[in-house]
């Protein structure tokens, strides 16, 4: 459990120095491509980020909305990965 919370933080604060939203308005479940947090460009920023601070490759048939478009959906695929 403390992994998991740990993980989302890291994610949570990537993605806040990674736009100018405020984080209050980010919540675990926020639809972050939905809401404009992230484009498809950070998309690519986040893949790159989980694979430095992670460890985890990402495959082309994984790379689908679903399995990055919330911060719970993100800690999801990790531990998927690991």
């Amino acid at each position: 459990m403390l992994q998991v919370i740990e993980t989302k933080n890291k994610i949570r604060e990537y993605i806040l120095e990674s736009t100018f939203d405020d984080v209050e308005n980010i919540t675990d479940e926020t639809l972050i491509f939905e809401k404009g947090v992230l484009d498809s460009m950070g998309l690519l920023f986040l893949i790159e980020f989980l694979k430095e601070e992670f460890g985890i490759t990402t495959n082309d048939d994984e790379l689908v909305v679903e399995n990055f478009e919330s911060i719970n959906n993100i800690v999801a695929f990790i531990e998927n990965k690991l």
